[in-house]
């Protein structure tokens, strides 16, 4: 197993019980898309798709914990890296959503279960600050270099600097924030849609950094982190090609992302991520109407397991 801290070998799932887009995440999110079928249907789909990938994961070795949400009122839970983050020094970070139906995916559940099993030493909880509009959303708002202590962070309504320099603070990384677009100047909301920071590489789309400057600062601190860089398009990342997560694996380190995703990506792109990590698609097309893929549904565990 190439173990690092950057790729975890446990993740949190969430099995949600009444998934569908949210209304009031659709105003900002561009990637959110209207089904053309029916809610009940949407519902039972995105269960599957959950099920399914929990098995892939499962049978490459990551350990899953999987919790279930039959909350009606969070159409979004199926995305718990938004809400919490952990670390390898044995702390976890709990944040301020900006949707307000999304606060109530805070699940203290799932965190006294991560209390059982692993070494938690520090709680910080971020999440009064969305009372003051201040918001940051976790590992969708924040993309992390944990082994270099970096914060990529891309300007959106979902990303309050202020919180982020407290995050830094408190976490000891970083910030490297920079502007985000697509070709219609639409910021980008989240900024694991945009790039994938592994141990060997990072995948990014550098044209929608817009910013000359900014472009520079991205790639320099990517290059200083030695990770060859995968630069990826706007259209690639309308697909979702930039929300992937490496985890490591008793066979190795994999890289998981979706059937959208993969099928998007050039065979000189797929030839440059093999050189590192096993690609490993999963179907989500379901879950991707709300938004999100596949990364947005692993919340990456890097605590120690207790003895």
């Amino acid at each position: 197993m190439t173990h690092t801290i950057q790729s975890p070998s446990a993740v949190v799932m969430v099995r949600p019980h009444h998934f569908n887009p949210n209304p009031q995440t659709a105003a900002d999110n561009v990637f959110q898309k209207t089904a053309n079928t029916s809610l009940e249907n949407i519902k039972m789909m995105a269960f599957a798709e959950v099920n399914q990938a929990v098995r892939i994961l499962r049978e490459h070795g990551v350990d899953v914990h999987v919790f279930d949400d039959t909350d009606t009122q969070t159409p979004d839970s199926v995305f718990p890296n938004n809400w919490f983050s952990t670390h390898a020094n044995g702390r976890v970070g709990v944040y301020p959503m900006y949707c307000e139906n999304r606060r109530k995916e805070v699940n203290t559940a799932i965190v006294d279960f991560l209390a059982e099993k692993y070494i938690i030493n520090h709680l910080i909880d971020y999440s009064d600050y969305a009372q003051q509009g201040l918001y940051l959303e976790g590992t969708g708002a924040m993309v992390l270099d944990h082994e270099n202590q970096l914060a990529y962070a891309v300007r959106s309504k979902r990303m309050s600097e202020a919180v982020l320099q407290k995050f830094c603070h408190d976490f000891n990384y970083h910030a490297v924030v920079f502007n985000a677009s697509d070709e219609k100047n639409v910021p980008v909301y989240h900024t694991n849609v945009l790039m994938c920071v592994a141990s060997k590489f990072a995948m990014i789309s550098l044209e929608m950094i817009k910013n000359q400057a900014e472009k520079c600062k991205v790639i320099a601190y990517l290059e200083k982190s030695n990770k060859e860089v995968i630069d990826l398009t706007i259209e690639q990342i309308k697909q979702f090609a930039g929300n992937a997560l490496e985890l490591s694996t008793p066979n190795g380190n994999i890289l998981v992302l979706s059937q959208t995703a993969y099928q998007a990506l050039t065979e000189k792109q797929i030839a440059q991520l093999s050189q590192y990590v096993s690609i490993v698609p999963i179907n989500v097309t379901t879950i991707e109407l709300a938004g999100g893929s596949i990364r947005c549904m692993l919340a990456g565990i890097h605590l120690a397991k207790k003895d």
